[in-house]
């Protein structure tokens, strides 16, 4: 993970990838709208490296996760928004939004974290 972490102006941390990539006059005003930023970025999509497989749905992350020892985490509070995932060896705790289109690098490097060498997060 690269790149440059900034505080826009409500407060909230953010990570630029890219800061080169930006144009140097930028104002606070598109700093801290996120549509503008997100063009900015290049795609990234991860990659399961023992198959070379790009995960493009939650069937195929669960199927790989399942066979790393992640079971679905079922919970009243969490079955409108998000997915979760734990391993019984460990306290880890993987929490995924239920919507695909809303899966992001965050939630990408998460995954990565908890499962070294087993997934990367490319640029497409």
């Amino acid at each position: 993970m690269s790149g440059v972490w900034v505080f826009n102006k409500n407060g909230v941390m953010r990570l630029v990838e890219n800061p080169y990539n930006q144009s140097s006059g930028e104002s606070s005003d598109s700093s801290s709208s996120g549509g503008s930023q997100q063009q900015r970025m290049r795609r990234k999509i991860l990659l399961h490296l023992p198959t070379s497989e790009i995960v493009s749905s939650y069937g195929s992350l669960e199927k790989i996760l399942r066979g790393l020892g992640w079971e679905r985490y079922y919970s009243e509070d969490n079955t409108d928004h998000l997915l979760q995932f734990h391993k019984k060896t460990s306290i880890d705790l993987i929490s995924l939004p239920r919507d695909f289109s809303k899966f992001n690098s965050i939630h990408m490097y998460d995954i990565v974290v908890k499962n070294p060498n087993v997934f990367h997060v490319r640029d497409m």
